[in-house]
C-alpha cells in the first residue's frame, strides 16, 4: 500500500478522471484540460511513481495501481467517475469500469492485449525510451523550449509534436527520466498483464485509437468483443499519445461518452439503447 497519489482538481461538474500513460505524467494532458475543467470536475492523477506520486510498495500490478486510484478517489470523497485514459492509464480505466467505479470510459491506446512479440517490441522499446530519456535529462528543459527540441522529445508518441506545449515536454521527462519504480511497472503493468472479467463492463465504453500509432498497434480493437457494447473510434493521423493530435476530438468524445452514460442513467435503459436515443 502506498500513501495517495499526487493529483490536480480544476472545474465543475461531473466528476472526471485523467489517467496518463507510462512513460509521461498529468502533464500530457495539458492540451484538454482547459477544455475539460469548463464541462467537468477534474482530476488530473499523476500514476504510482511518476510525477510527484510515491511509487508503490507492492507489486506494481494493474490491479495494485487501480487500488491506488481507488483509495486517491476515497481521499477526495469521489465516487463513480468518467475516465479519460491513455496506453496504462487506459488500461486502468477500464480496471476501474470492471470494478463498477467508471460510469464511462474513453480508452485511448489501452496496453493489455498484445501477442507475445509484440510484447518484445514494447518491451524493448519502454528499455530505449528509459535510457534515452536518462541519459537526455540534463537537456529536457532547454529541449522543452523549442519547437524542434520538442519535436525531439515526442515525436515517437505524437504526430505534431512541434505543437505541443512545453507542459508536455516536462512529461516525457518525469515520465522516461525521472520516475521511480520503472522496470518493475514495465514488467508487471505492462509486459505481464493479462486483462480478465471485461465482460463485466455495463459502462459505455469508447475505445480509441490513432491511425498513427506504432506503440500500441492493433490491440485496442482486440478489446471489442471482450467488453459488451464497447465501440471504436479510429483517429486519423494521430499518435499513441494524441492528446495535443486531436485535442478537440477528444474533448468532444469525452463528453460524448459522459452524456450517454447520464441518458441512460436517467433512462434506466442499456447504453447502447441510450446512444440509440441520442442518435
Amino acid at each position: 500500500m502506498t500513501a495517495h497519489l499526487s493529483l490536480t482538481r480544476s472545474g465543475t461538474g461531473d466528476p472526471l478522471l485523467l489517467l496518463h500513460g507510462w512513460g509521461s505524467s498529468r502533464r500530457d494532458f495539458a492540451a484538454v484540460l482547459p477544455a475539460l475543467s469548463e464541462r467537468f470536475d477534474v482530476l488530473n492523477v499523476d500514476l504510482p511513481g511518476a510525477g510527484r506520486s510515491p511509487h508503490l510498495l507492492e507489486r506494481p500490478t494493474v490491479a495494485a495501481i487501480t487500488d491506488a486510484v481507488e483509495r486517491t478517489l476515497d481521499a477526495e470523497d469521489v465516487g463513480r467517475v468518467h475516465v479519460l485514459g491513455n496506453s496504462l492509464g487506459a488500461r486502468v480505466a477500464l480496471e476501474l469500469a470492471r470494478r463498477g467505479r467508471a460510469r464511462s470510459v474513453v480508452s485511448i491506446a489501452p496496453s493489455g492485449l498484445n501477442v507475445l512479440p509484440e510484447r518484445i517490441f514494447q518491451g524493448a522499446g519502454m528499455a530505449m525510451g528509459r535510457l534515452a530519456g536518462r541519459t537526455a535529462a540534463p537537456l529536457m528543459g532547454s529541449l522543452s523550449r523549442s519547437a524542434i527540441g520538442r519535436t525531439a522529445l515526442l515525436l515517437p508518441l505524437k504526430t505534431r509534436p512541434w505543437s505541443t506545449s512545453r507542459e508536455e515536454a516536462i512529461g516525457a521527462r518525469e515520465g522516461f527520466a525521472d520516475s521511480r519504480d520503472w522496470w518493475r511497472t514495465v514488467l508487471w503493468g505492462l509486459l505481464l498483464d493479462v486483462p480478465r472479467g471485461l465482460r463485466h463492463i455495463d459502462c459505455p465504453v469508447l475505445l480509441v485509437q490513432g491511425t498513427a500509432d506504432w506503440v500500441a498497434m492493433g490491440q485496442t480493437v482486440r478489446y471489442l468483443p471482450l467488453i459488451p457494447r464497447s465501440r471504436f473510434r479510429p483517429l486519423l493521423a494521430a499518435g499513441h499519445a494524441p492528446q495535443s493530435d486531436r485535442p478537440d476530438t477528444i474533448v468532444r468524445l469525452v463528453d460524448r461518452a459522459a452524456k450517454q452514460a447520464a441518458a441512460a442513467d436517467a433512462a434506466g435503459t442499456l447504453p447502447e439503447e441510450a446512444a440509440a436515443d441520442a442518435a
